[in-house]
């Protein structure tokens, strides 16, 4: 049995999992199973990689074989960003995603360092991004910031009002309209208004809500909160 290549594989799926426990917690896409994923296949590359001793191969008559295992890094932190991206989507104005993409980074990255044996950054690596997630969670919370929501509001056939009526709707609950949009669809017979709105923490949702729900003339709406 080679502890040599045991307990860095049993460290990065520790690290990955207890990373992918705090991303499945909060409903994210890319959960426990991809975390461990990510974080046990760059270990076991490299954990090849930094073995290469080993491999059954001989070089070629009056050749040399140079091994190079940052060669391997290279192409996981690469590659890697294939699988980050497919967990980033846009919806209207929103971005969403874009925390789990950077926590899959990581962990391929801590994966890399359990396989090269530097257990002590990567340990340091593991809790930095435990905190980061975690932690640092509940301090965003407490910080003065500023909020953002998607809005989307459907009128009817030539109930819509114009821009300042629009902008007026908003800052009746303290938000601010930073970028609006208009469509037009089913030949006329709705027109959309789609908005990316700010306003201090805590926003008035259910104030906002209780406007549009009284508004003469939308046919329907949508407030959509972002998220990470």
């Amino acid at each position: 049995m080679n502890w040599d290549l045991i307990w860095p594989v049993v460290a990065a799926m520790t690290a990955g999992g207890l990373i992918g426990i705090e991303r499945t917690y909060h409903g994210h896409p890319a959960g426990f199973r991809t975390h461990i994923l990510v974080c046990l296949t760059s270990c076991v590359l490299m954990l090849a990689a930094m073995h290469q001793a080993t491999w059954a191969f001989t070089a070629l008559p009056g050749q040399n074989v140079v091994i190079d295992p940052t060669r391997m890094s290279h192409g996981l932190l690469t590659g890697i960003g294939f699988l980050c991206a497919g967990v980033i989507f846009r919806e209207g104005f929103s971005v969403h995603g874009l925390t789990t993409a950077a926590s899959l980074w990581v962990t391929s990255a801590i994966g890399v360092l359990f396989g090269v044996g530097m257990l002590n950054l990567a340990l340091l690596a593991a809790g930095s991004t435990l905190a980061v997630l975690a932690v640092l969670r509940l301090l965003d919370a407490k910080l003065p910031h500023i909020g953002v929501i998607d809005v989307v509001l459907r009128w009817k056939r030539g109930a819509a009002p114009g821009e300042p009526k629009v902008r007026e709707l908003l800052n009746g609950s303290g938000m601010k309209a930073v970028r609006l949009g208009h469509v037009i669809c089913q030949d006329g017979a709705l027109h959309e208004h789609h908005m990316k709105v700010k306003g201090p923490m805590p926003m008035d949702i259910d104030g906002l809500v209780t406007r549009l729900s009284a508004e003469a003339g939308l046919a329907g709406f949508s407030v959509l909160p972002r998220d990470e």
